[in-house]
């Protein structure tokens, strides 16, 4: 399995992450000793399985700022060409996870299908539920109808339901909340089981220590708090890896309970332990 950076992008945690209480962000950012605007990475995830090459999420490619839109280079640094993918699975469809596989209206990834919840197909390609979502991701519409379109016209989007295995060896795993169909992918070897999570963490030290800490890209908040809560439970008592889009990078780490909340172990140390 190959991390691969997209880049990185400002992140407003003040005026993003959702309050339980007036001056709970302000205090986390202080104790983790960040400031109010943080720096978020981009991460996606190449795995070669043996039987096939499979890209979870794909950047932003031309949607966002000059910060991102760096997948393709690191794919051919991890020495990938975009001709090699057989699939690109999607966790959802907001722009820094889609994005990046289309370029001027054509596919970056000519080989490969496209997988994506049937749910997330359903609600971003349907540009009168605009009003449903917070402000801040209201360009997803049009971003995912762009970038998924030269897949439709070539016959590779295809779409699953929780539970289903789009590729022999990775299991859709049902994360919804921060988008109505979001998803993680799970794949088990030799015992160890690694998650790939999708943006159940934005801010991960925060939302590591406050797991109920919402975004405001979530479009339903209460329900990403849930699944955030059950996740790291989970991968905690297991043991399991995460793969996060938006920890720092690498983005692969496990958790273990600190408190009321979670500690991340980044995947130097988690190695070591």
């Amino acid at each position: 399995m190959f991390a691969l950076s997209d880049g990185d992008f400002d992140l407003a945690a003040v005026q993003l992450l959702i309050e339980e209480r007036p001056g709970q962000v302000s205090e986390l950012l202080e104790r983790a000793q960040l400031p109010p605007v943080v720096r978020s990475s981009v991460n996606a995830f190449l795995i070669d399985t043996g039987e096939a090459r499979v890209l979870v999420d794909a950047g932003a490619g031309e949607l966002q700022g000059p910060g991102l839109g760096r997948l393709e280079a690191s794919l051919r640094k991890a020495g990938y060409a975009p001709e090699d993918i057989d699939a690109v699975l999607l966790t959802h469809l907001h722009p820094d996870h889609v994005g990046g596989i289309a370029r001027a209206g054509r596919r970056v990834f000519p080989a490969a299908e496209v997988w994506v919840d049937a749910r997330e197909l359903v609600f971003w390609c349907d540009g009168t539920r605009s009003a449903q979502v917070d402000a801040s991701v209201r360009a997803s519409f049009d971003g995912a109808m762009a970038s998924l379109r030269p897949y439709e016209s070539a016959g590779v989007l295809r779409s699953f339901q929780p539970g289903e295995q789009p590729v022999r060896g990775l299991r859709t795993m049902g994360l919804e909340g921060h988008t109505a169909g979001h998803t993680g992918f799970m794949v088990e070897s030799e015992g160890e089981r690694l998650i790939v999570c999708g943006d159940v963490l934005h801010v991960a030290a925060l939302q590591l220590a406050e797991p109920r800490l919402a975004i405001r890209y979530d479009s339903e908040p209460a329900l990403a708090s849930d699944a955030r809560e059950h996740l790291l439970a989970t991968a905690a008592g297991r043991g399991d890896w995460l793969a996060a889009a938006h920890a720092p990078f690498p983005g692969i780490g496990k958790v273990r309970r600190d408190g009321p909340g979670y500690a991340w172990l980044p995947l130097a140390q988690a190695t070591a332990a």
